[in-house]
């Protein structure tokens, strides 16, 4: 049975980045288990289940997987997780930023699983993890590939001029920044409704309204069927 690790921020993750995934794997027959940072829950960003943001199907559908789901609601501790998954999932959302990102553990796990030949799907602020992590060789590794995130031009509608989030907290560093500096080929392709970019066995996406579409991607790449 094809299998698939989903590596969730306890800071933060973008509803929709995850559970579109979650759902559109789970419903294909891909056995899903889910990591965070400690082994405990995830926890959603608020204001990806605020109606007024969202809308009020997508604010409902998330709240009720983030409460419902056994694997959500029950992780292991990525320091735990091998890098034997078909695939591993990094959903987004600001909170990523604090943890997942920067967590030496789910680093690794990422640079064994594409050296492994297996596939990664990175979706926006997650994205920042590929300008952290260190390939075989000396270079980072999304150096010379093309790859799409969260922009810059989105985070200055978010964020003040301190780069104080809504909340109060400072973001520690902008994704776009951090993996062009790492060497990485950008294109956020903002005239677009949707980005995902595929580039060998790493598939990155650009934000939310990208998740579906990420989702339908990765299941190509797993060669698994979608139901009809």
């Amino acid at each position: 049975m094809t299998d698939a690790l989903f590596v969730v921020s306890e800071e933060g993750y973008w509803g929709e980045e995850c559970t579109e995934p979650l759902t559109t794997l789970s419903d294909a027959g891909v056995e899903i288990t889910v990591a965070t940072p400690s082994g405990s829950p995830p926890v959603v960003d608020e204001r990806s289940v605020d109606p007024d943001q969202v809308g009020e199907e997508t604010a409902e559908h998330v709240r009720e997987i983030d409460a419902t789901d056994d694997r959500l609601n029950d992780p292991i501790p990525i320091a735990e997780a091998s890098a034997e998954y078909d695939a591993v999932v990094f959903p987004g959302g600001h909170g990523t930023e604090w943890d997942v990102n920067q967590d030496r553990h789910a680093r690794s796990l990422l640079a064994e699983t594409l050296a492994n030949g297996d596939t990664a799907l990175v979706v926006c602020h997650a994205v920042g993890i590929l300008g952290f992590t260190w390939g075989d060789s000396e270079g980072r590794i999304v150096e010379g590939k093309d790859v799409t995130g969260f922009p810059n031009e989105w985070e200055k509608g978010i964020v003040d001029e301190n780069d104080r989030m809504p909340d109060g907290r400072k973001l520690p560093y902008w994704v776009e920044d951090e993996v062009k500096q790492a060497g990485a080929n950008w294109d956020a392709e903002l005239d677009a409704d949707t980005s995902v970019t595929v580039d060998g066995d790493l598939i990155t996406a650009r934000g939310p309204g990208s998740s579906a579409e990420a989702a339908d991607v990765l299941l190509e790449a797993l060669g698994v069927e979608a139901p009809a």
